[in-house]
């Protein structure tokens, strides 16, 4: 079963931290205050950041099993 995992479009986020907000595994954080990163190794693609992200740009995407 392929894995995903949540991707941050850097461009075009405010670093709100909605996302941080409902991560259950604090994958997310804001190092910069400027946008938001994500953690790949303890990003488990449940899509709860990509769902409560108030512009829409965190989207999930496919990994290599």
């Amino acid at each position: 079963m392929p894995k995903r995992k949540a991707v941050v479009s850097i461009q075009e986020c405010v670093a709100c931290g909605c996302c941080m907000k409902v991560c259950p595994r604090t994958a997310i954080s804001i190092p910069k205050g400027t946008y938001a990163e994500i953690n790949k190794d303890l990003c488990v693609g449940c899509g709860k950041c990509a769902k409560e992200c108030p512009a829409s740009i965190i989207t999930l995407e496919v990994t290599e099993p």
